[in-house]
Formats: structure tokens, C-alpha cells, sequence
């Protein structure tokens, strides 16, 4: 549980437990970009870093969450959601 800076108790509802037993609250932020140069590789703590045809994400495993800000980027929508 944490304690909020108005002093709510509160329990975090999308928690995610690694194989390792390390523990973390589970958020995400997507960004759009074009890119310009580079490769592509892992930077430490991903496992796994690829491209995904967009066609292929339903077939990806993820929370419903992530799910979700995927299905408003394929919307195309003129302003970020943020609830």
C-alpha cells in the first residue's frame, strides 16, 4: 500500500511481478516517432526489442491497459488520452 501526499491509503491496482521476484506498479506511455537513424537494440532491461506490424499486435500479450493506448494510436486520435 502507499500513502499519497494527502494522506489517502490507497492499493495499487495493475501490479506487476517479474520471475525474479522484484515487484512494480505497471504503467506505460507510448510515444510516436519516425525514425531517423540508428539500430535497433536493447538497452538493459528489455528481453526482446522488435518491430511489430500493426496488423500483428492483437496477436501480442499485454495487459488491457497497453492494449488500449495501442488501440488509440491505430485510432489515430488528434489528442492524447490521459485517464
Amino acid at each position: 500500500m502507499t500513502r499519497h501526499a494527502r494522506t489517502l491509503d490507497r492499493e495499487p491496482t495493475r501490479v506487476v511481478v517479474y520471475s525474479d521476484g522484484e515487484v512494480r506498479r505497471q504503467f506505460n506511455i507510448c510515444y510516436t516517432a519516425r525514425i531517423v537513424g540508428g539500430q535497433l537494440a536493447a538497452s538493459g532491461e528489455p528481453t526482446e526489442v522488435r518491430f511489430v506490424d500493426r496488423a500483428a499486435l492483437g496477436e501480442l500479450p499485454m495487459h488491457e491497459t497497453q492494449r488500449l493506448r495501442l488501440r488509440h494510436y491505430q485510432e489515430n486520435r488528434s489528442c492524447p488520452y490521459l485517464g
